[in-house]
């Protein structure tokens, strides 16, 4: 069945029972195509039927579907014309992970973090309303917004359909219940939820007096839809979802379309203007065992065993930076009480995980609500403890105003660690934390700390722990560290110092001063190849970390300003960043005058899903790219500067 489907125009003329076998084979298709690519399955796996069911019933993409969160869309991509290209998902040059308006008409708006989609659906809706007072072709059309469990805990979402219950917009919100978004729900919305999937004698009776009135005369039918109004108010109190303005249906059976298309079908056809809650029960992981016992290990998998379920696993190797951080945080932990740790629905991500695990009383897991996250943090600070806010750089901007309003202004201690910061491979632009250094580096009384690698960030995690002066921030990558000897404790280091690596020898060339590398972060490995590369040249240059963004070491930077003819800042970040700080530092001692200063950052673009390796290269932050831009501000030729070739392996040219 599912190779006859081209479109989801070829899903309209289907029976209930040919639609589920097109779902059956839609979710094998989904298996086996990420047990090939890798990615997000069991949210995929759980809307089968609901994606089925939808493009069955509306008329997509004319009718808007919006999908929140963006990882639940594998089954819509392969639905929607793009089938034969499913297999380069997340690969290099190949389809997104999320939706992604310029992949396809199908994606009218793109969503890869969550909680978006009723302001955006809201926002469509009444864009259709305006818009067909001059042209009819926008009057009737639908625009649906399904939304998961987790993405209804942030505030935005309620801010939404707070707007949305008075506007008297035509949208229809489905939400997506499957009792876990990537870890499992907290909170009272998701008590909230689960009484209401209890009240099934309430619903089934809702459900006759329903039936029963739409036989009534037109003048008793509303007088019969006022009692229904009224008697749910007594007995269940009435459901928030009624009070924003929502008409509420459900809960309904995700995976029986004999109960789903009904149901979308009344709502398609319904004359009543106003918005409408769909609730719908779905199990993440549906139709696969594996992914059905364990949601949270199955929500991203990397290429996996579809037999087994066992997950291809890469060669033994240095932990990651997640797990250091983690390591680092316990330690500090078994030693000062104070110590809290909070997360917005990352546990596992974030290596809080194993906090919760050791320190229960003291983890604190506040939902997909990041603003709220960094309050509570704030709350806390205000008190005496020492929390740890742990949150993926890209997911920290949707709590800007917060950072600065109630920790930067209030000048509080509290610890953000920023996981994620850089780019971040198969998830593309939308999780790159490409910015963190630059929101952050405008703010008073803010600290930022970035390792150059794991040993590093130990001592960085010790030394936030330690520092109760104000706020502190420590960002660092996804992915390995070099497999440096760990000790069990990291050590305080000194705020606002940088060290120096090695100390530029003595120039062969007719260039006086010589060159100076001064990176932040995770790039100084790369820029050491680099400086192998200039050594070989008989330009050995001098090579120091940063270590801090904010405070600068002003003194080492004038240093290496006056002492040398070139200085280069390196960091994996946007323009604007830590290059930035030191070239206004600089311009402002006057220093600026004297060397030959070139900042390497991410370029003032959007850089795609990739290999980490070609995104560094993308980039132009790859060895071969630090080599170039020294010999260029030496003055060597183009042509002898682009024939290097600096490799993992080491420096050639």
């Amino acid at each position: 069945m599912l190779d006859r489907i081209r479109s989801p125009l070829d899903l309209r003329n289907l029976s209930a029972e040919q639609l589920g076998q097109v779902a059956d084979e839609l979710r094998a298709e989904t298996l086996d195509t990420v047990s090939t690519t890798g990615g997000h399955l069991g949210a995929s796996l759980g809307v089968v039927e609901l994606t089925v069911a939808l493009h069955a019933v509306f008329d997509t993409p004319r009718d808007r579907l919006i999908w929140d969160v963006g990882h639940q869309t594998y089954p819509h991509k392969i639905l929607t014309e793009r089938r034969n290209r499913i297999r380069t998902l997340r690969q290099p040059g190949g389809l997104s992970g999320f939706t992604r308006r310029s992949e396809s008409e199908y994606d009218p708006f793109g969503a890869a973090h969550s909680s978006t989609s009723i302001s955006a659906g809201l926002g469509m809706a009444t864009a259709h309303d305006l818009l067909a007072e001059a042209d009819p072709s926008f009057k009737g059309r639908h625009v649906i917004a399904v939304i998961g469990d987790g993405a209804i805990s942030a505030g935005m979402a309620y801010e939404a359909m707070n707007n949305a219950g008075s506007s008297g917009a035509r949208l229809i919100v489905v939400l997506n219940d499957n009792e876990m978004s990537i870890a499992p729900p907290v909170g009272a919305m998701s008590n909230y939820l689960s009484r209401l999937m209890s009240s099934r004698s309430f619903l089934n009776l809702r459900d006759f007096a329903g039936r029963v009135a739409k036989r009534l005369p037109h003048p008793i039918e509303r007088t019969a839809k006022r009692a229904d109004e009224f008697a749910r108010g007594i007995l269940t109190g009435g459901t928030l979802f009624e009070e924003l303005g929502f008409y509420y249906v459900g809960p309904v059976d995700g995976h029986n379309m004999d109960h789903l298309l009904p149901i979308l079908r009344n709502l398609r056809e319904a004359d009543e203007q106003g918005p409408v809650l769909l609730h719908v029960i779905t199990q993440k992981g549906r139709g696969y065992a594996p992914a059905e016992a364990s949601g949270d290990k199955f929500h991203a998998v990397s290429k996996f065993n579809v037999i087994t379920g066992e997950q291809t696993k890469a060669p033994p190797g240095p932990p990651t930076y997640t797990a250091v951080f983690a390591q680092g945080l316990l330690a500090a932990a078994e030693a000062d009480p104070k110590i809290v740790a909070i997360t917005a629905a990352m546990p596992s991500g974030t290596g809080l995980d194993k906090f919760a695990r050791r320190f229960p009383d003291r983890f604190f897991d506040v939902g997909i609500a990041e603003q709220h996250a960094v309050t509570f943090a704030a709350g806390m600070a205000t008190e005496g403890l020492r929390p740890f806010c742990a949150i993926y750089s890209t997911f920290l901007q949707r709590a800007y105003d917060q950072v600065v309003h109630d920790v930067v202004l209030q000048n509080l201690p509290v610890r953000f660690a920023i996981d994620r910061a850089g780019l971040v491979g198969a998830d593309g632009a939308t999780h790159a934390g490409s910015f963190d250094l630059n929101y952050l580096g405008c703010l008073p009384n803010m600290t930022i700390m970035a390792p150059s690698d794991e040993l590093e960030l130990l001592h960085m995690t010790a030394t936030s722990a330690a520092y109760d002066a104000g706020p502190i921030a420590l960002r660092y990558p996804r992915g390995n560290g070099s497999g440096l000897a760990l000790p069990a404790h990291g050590e305080i280091i000194h705020i606002g110092r940088g060290r120096v690596l090695r100390e530029a020898g003595r120039q062969s060339g007719r260039e006086k001063g010589g060159i100076a590398l001064l990176s932040l972060g995770t790039r100084l490995d790369d820029v050491l190849r680099a400086a192998d590369e200039l050594a070989a040249r008989g330009l050995p240059p001098t090579v120091v970390d940063a270590r801090f963004m904010k405070p600068l070491d002003t003194a080492l930077i004038e240093q290496l300003a006056r002492n040398h003819a070139v200085l280069i800042t390196v960091e994996e970040g946007a323009a604007g960043g830590f290059g930035a700080a030191v070239m206004h530092h600089l311009a402002h001692t006057g220093l600026l005058d004297h060397v030959r200063f070139r900042p390497m950052t991410l370029p003032d673009r959007l850089i795609d899903h990739n290999t980490p390796a070609a995104q560094i290269a993308e980039a132009g932050l790859s060895p071969r790219h630090v080599v170039e831009m020294a010999l260029r501000a030496l003055g060597v030729p183009n042509a002898i500067a682009e024939g290097l070739s600096v490799g993992r392996s080491g420096p050639t040219s």
